[in-house]
């Protein structure tokens, strides 16, 4: 069978391949070789040497890798990084400039092995194969299944679908039931694209072959919330050993075999969960996703798991120094589907990722899994930023699907949770020496009544609703490297348990709980737990019958009654909403008709999404069962993306949101309220024609001062000496605080503020000018950051950033781009340069360097224009940082 008219257009792709460090230049192309076609790969440094050829068949691999932004989180179009793999082929990488050239190659290519393995009938197995782990991953037998799947998996399991649907439609007209549904809420369609390297990027094109048209796509989501329903009546619990581990290596190498920690069972375990933090401490981890250290310890790991059983990784996600792997027994990897990845920062802005979380989640038979390994912040005295990191996590890690009418789906909406990593609490007992003597006594139990974890919990303040095992052995934190012996430094830590694992969810039994003393290359000691998880399985024959049940009684149903909502309320109204302040509103929806119904909330005409951005509705979507009710929330929340708009009056805190009920009516509701300007958001033209603060500056007159920004008129300052001030008050004030108060604070633009205090310093500036700004200096310093990235147009101009890419490497171009600023953007440019040069001075202090404030403030100063915004690579972040150093090292001169 020959593949589509597409393929033969033959085409190909510059770019370079990475090998042992090295990057070459090359040409991907497709060829055909004696009728087959393959990938050809010419050598552009070695012009008469003979191309290689990799040809497409079965066990052909190609993968485009997500791209991990990990400083700040922006959309960013990176180009693409491609691997291949062939039948007798090692692994190859490739990186292409050109994304969109690039997935268009990649399409062709996916249509000519589609059209191969049409063609062509099943291959034999080879157990030992390296695809076939690949092939018995997530399938494409329902329409809600995994999307970020390799090319092959994707079409070799759509044609052996459409043969089996041939098949069921020559034997018989009884419509076959679709595989079974996961939990209500638990369902999704498609993997999202995230930081797993192993996700190729789902086109809309893809999207559209998979989804189900609206008609059916409604009536099949119905049928499988009623089997999700009624789940106990086909699925009975299987016990699975998962063994979980966490650790913080201190950015150090393996220098032993993990087997005392991986292998302390005699009976392996069916999977593998194992966290590290602190993987890689460089600079260049931080900043740059590559490192050296994740594939060390992730060799080291695959040597050392359980010799009595022969396992497959089924995932890995990475965030700076954090990284989770998931392991499983070669014989379960068929029943292993639906597999995501997510990671949040909890650093400065919420983006930085030296802090946060990364997580996998997984269905496992019909039990939906989520794994979550976090490091939270650091120091004894900081128990309300851990919990506050915790608190980011789970608002922030949703696993979201590519159609947005579709729920997100977070971390508790899950069968199983389980939580490792290192959490950071600490002992509320100030005494080293006091600590180790109990501890050398054996009264752990006297000690665990002040661990902040345990205090946290109590208090419901954190992990409420999670388990934890009896803790049985000594602190695993903090010891002096490569020994058993306690911190001998001079900071002299209290030993703590910051080590932990927790779990949530029901048939969990926890079998064991333990540290590894053996161990002694981290100045943290490793931990894990292994637990007995009932799993649902499916019995296929009560499914099959239940199926048809439903189908039949559904027909029935739907011919005799359409459904019906009964709404508590219809119009509100949110008043004095603010800039980072989140405000919330319920109302109950009640099915009063004598059917199943399914709702959602839809568009407008005209329109692509069913809300404002500053809105949401949780849950947008779902299904209610006669006579059951469920609240949902609107959440009116203005981010850096709406602020500005709401500032100047093109927008205001009014919508109308459209419930829809399938084969029902539509229900309006009226979203109406008051907005309160903010400084943040505010262009630095209008903020220097200001010098009273901005909710005493009228409305109307706010909307003529950004008028007349956007005219380019003349200066039109509120003040009615028409002096416009040299930088904005607000700039000023918060960089004055942190040059009076904070050039000693260690880890400045490193630690995240509190969010309190942030809502408290918005709220000073917007409202005063004040003597003293509120709160601590790393809220003060997170607050400059946020007020920088919140600027419609950055301190330097959109029209310039070309030009500050192309003449990064000379230092006197580059301060002639400076000249070119308007005159408020030139000012509050240098003052930053100044307050930057002078916080470098004191970098012993506040581990502050040259690298992470040029990478992080060229992301803030240095913005691409929107329309670029998508098509920055990883070279023009580098090029921007590059930027900043001259003006970092050297200063500004005039």
């Amino acid at each position: 069978m020959e593949p589509p008219a597409a393929a033969c257009g033959l085409l190909s792709v510059a770019g370079t391949e990475v090998r042992a460090g090295r990057r070459e230049p090359c040409v991907l192309s497709l060829g055909r070789r004696s009728g087959r076609y393959g990938i050809v790969i010419r050598s552009q440094e070695k012009e008469n040497s003979d191309p290689d050829y990799i040809p497409i068949n079965s066990r052909f691999k190609c993968i485009q890798e997500a791209e991990e932004t990990l400083l700040i989180d922006i959309a960013t179009n990176t180009g693409c990084k491609v691997r291949i793999q062939g039948d007798e082929t090692a692994e190859r990488l490739f990186e292409i400039p050109d994304e969109e050239r690039c997935l268009g190659f990649l399409s062709e290519v996916q249509s000519i092995q589609e059209a191969h393995l049409k063609a062509s009938l099943p291959e034999p197995k080879d157990s030992a194969s390296w695809h076939q782990v690949e092939k018995s991953l997530p399938g494409l037998s329902q329409a809600s299944s995994s999307g970020a799947l390799e090319f092959e998996d994707d079409f070799n399991t759509l044609s052996l679908e459409e043969n089996r649907n041939m098949q069921n439609h020559q034997t018989g007209s009884r419509r076959e039931p679709p595989p079974p549904p996961v939990p209500q809420n638990r369902q999704f369609h498609r993997e999202r694209e995230g930081t797993s390297r192993e996700q190729p990027k789902v086109t809309n094109t893809m999207r559209k072959m998979f989804l189900p048209s609206t008609q059916s796509g409604q009536r099949e989501g119905l049928i499988k919330h009623v089997l999700a329903k009624k789940e106990k009546a086909y699925v009975n619990l299987h016990n699975f050993r998962f063994f979980v581990g966490t650790w913080n290596v201190n950015g150090q190498s393996p220098d032993s075999s993990l087997e005392p920690w991986l292998v302390c069972d005699t009976e392996p375990p069916d999977f593998y969960c194992i966290g590290f933090q602190e993987l890689d401490l460089s600079t260049e981890a931080f900043f740059y996703f590559d490192s050296v250290k994740e594939q060390e310890w992730m060799a080291a790991v695959e040597k050392s798991l359980h010799p009595q059983a022969k396992y497959k990784k089924v995932q890995v996600v990475r965030l700076v120094g954090m990284m989770l792997l998931i392991f499983a027994k070669k014989d379960q990897l068929s029943n292993i589907r639906e597999i995501m990845t997510e990671s949040v920062g909890t650093g400065i802005m919420g983006k930085m990722g030296n802090k946060g979380g990364v997580a996998v989640r997984f269905v496992f038979h019909n039990t939906t899994f989520c794994i979550v390994n976090s490091h939270l912040a650091a120091h004894v005295e900081d128990f309300e930023r851990r919990n506050q990191d915790y608190k980011d996590i789970c608002a922030r890690m949703s696993f979201i699907t590519p159609d947005d009418t579709l729920p997100q789906l977070n971390i508790m909406k899950h069968d199983v949770v389980i939580w490792l990593g290192d959490l950071n609490y600490r002992l509320c007992l100030p005494d080293a020496s006091e600590v180790k003597s109990l501890i050398s006594k054996n009264e752990l139990q006297k000690l665990l009544m002040y661990d902040q974890l345990n205090i946290q919990r109590t208090h419901k303040k954190a992990f409420a609703d999670f388990t934890e095992g009896e803790i049985k052995f000594i602190p695993t934190y903090k010891y002096d490297s490569k020994t058993d012996r306690w911190d001998s430094s001079g900071k002299c830590r209290v030993p703590a348990w910051c080590d932990r694992i927790l779990w949530r969810g029901s048939n969990i039994n926890q079998l064991r709980y333990g540290s590894h003393m053996d161990l002694k290359t981290s100045d943290h000691k490793p931990v894990s737990a292994l637990f007995r998880i009932g799993v649902k399985v499916v019995d296929e024959q009560k499914y099959r019958k239940l199926f048809e049940d439903i189908v039949r009684l559904m027909d029935r149903m739907e011919n005799d009654f359409l459904p019906s909502l009964e709404l508590s309320r219809r119009e509100f109204e949110f008043e004095n909403v603010k800039f980072r302040q989140l405000q919330k509103q319920k109302f109950q929806i009640t099915n009063n008709g004598q059917v199943t119904c399914h709702f959602s909330f839809i568009p407008k005409l005209n329109d692509t999404h069913y809300c404002k951005p500053w809105l949401r509705a949780e849950p947008c979507e779902g299904y209610l069962e006669p006579d059951e009710s469920t609240d949902i929330s609107l959440d009116v929340y203005v981010s850096k993306d709406s602020v500005t708009l709401l500032n100047s009056g093109e927008d205001k805190i009014e919508d109308i949101l459209v419930l829809h009920l399938h084969r029902g009516k539509d229900y309006f509701l009226t979203i109406s309220g008051t907005y309160l300007p903010s400084c943040f958001g505010t262009s630095l033209e209008a903020l220097c024609r200001m010098r009273r603060p901005i909710r005493e500056v009228p409305v109307t007159k706010l909307i003529d001062l950004e008028k007349s920004v956007l005219q380019m008129g003349p200066p039109d300052s509120e003040e009615p000496s028409g002096m416009s001030l040299a930088v904005p008050k607000e700039i000023w004030l918060l960089v004055d605080h942190l040059f009076k108060h904070a050039c000693h604070q260690e880890d400045l633009f490193q630690t995240p503020g509190m969010q309190e205090e942030l809502e408290q310093i918005i709220d000073c500036l917007d409202t005063s000018i004040p003597e003293k700004i509120p709160g601590s200096n790393h809220s003060v310093a997170e607050a400059l950051l946020i007020f920088l990235e919140a600027l419609p147009e950055p301190v330097i101009c959109y029209e310039l950033y070309q030009r500050c890419l192309d003449w990064s490497h000379n230092s006197r171009l580059c301060r002639q781009v400076i000249f070119q600023l308007p005159r408020c953007h030139r000012s509050v440019f240098r003052y930053l340069m100044s307050f930057l040069r002078e916080l470098l001075k004191y970098s012993e202090d506040n581990n502050v360097s040259v690298a992470m404030i040029a990478a992080l403030f060229s992301s803030l100063l240095l913005r691409p224009p929107p329309n670029l915004m998508a098509k920055q690579t990883q070279q023009d972040r580098q090029r921007a940082t590059n930027f900043l150093y001259s003006f970092l090292l050297a200063g500004d001169e005039e």
